[in-house]
């Protein structure tokens, strides 16, 4: 018995993965469903094999992302120094790199303005995986275990997605790396 996906598991994923890349690069409103299956390869008739509506496309998007993103910054903390986990998980966040890659960064700093419009399904996910984010940052910070610290850690998420959001949107370098250094170490200060 082999655990190897089927091919219409593979093609569902490859749709998955294209469309993730795709509405994170031209947001959700800027691309669609026929845009999404012709840069996957596909023909448009095969979505609907795969799902109901471009609204179970999006949800599945906004969990696979969010679980992206989460696994990614888990990686970070994990692999770093005693003590230095929310510094790393702060730097990897607001990295040169994060800024020049939207499609393949965190969904919420690239589609965040837009998910209020989304329907509940997508929202309902995007959500969860928020979530799940915030408990991540907030057991780098000292108090966590005991029930403290999670205005900081709703604060540091914000302070993240908010500076990459605007180190994103400006056209002046000087001025994206200057955002990005103030938040890091505002956030570092607040923690500390």
């Amino acid at each position: 018995m082999t655990d190897t996906p089927s091919r219409k598991e593979q093609t569902h994923d490859r749709i998955v993965r294209t469309a993730s890349r795709a509405i994170r690069r031209k947001g959700y409103g800027g691309i669609g469903v026929a845009d999404i299956m012709k840069e996957a390869g596909l023909t448009h008739g095969g979505f609907y094999a795969h799902f109901k509506s471009k609204t179970d496309l999006l949800a599945e998007v906004a969990d696979s992302t969010g679980a992206d993103s989460l696994s990614r910054l888990g990686r970070i903390a994990a692999a770093a120094p005693d003590g230095q986990s929310l510094a790393a998980i702060v730097d990897a966040y607001l990295s040169d790199r994060h800024v020049e890659a939207p499609e393949t960064g965190c969904p919420v700093a690239a589609l965040g303005s837009e998910l209020s419009r989304q329907e509940a399904p997508v929202r309902r996910a995007a959500t969860r995986r928020m979530k799940e984010v915030i408990d991540l940052i907030g057991r780098q910070l000292p108090g966590w275990a005991d029930g403290e610290d999670r205005r900081k850690a709703l604060s540091v998420y914000c302070s993240l997605v908010g500076a990459l959001t605007i180190a994103r949107a400006v056209d002046d370098p000087a001025l994206s790396k200057a955002v990005r250094d103030a938040a890091r170490m505002t956030i570092l200060d607040q923690v500390t």
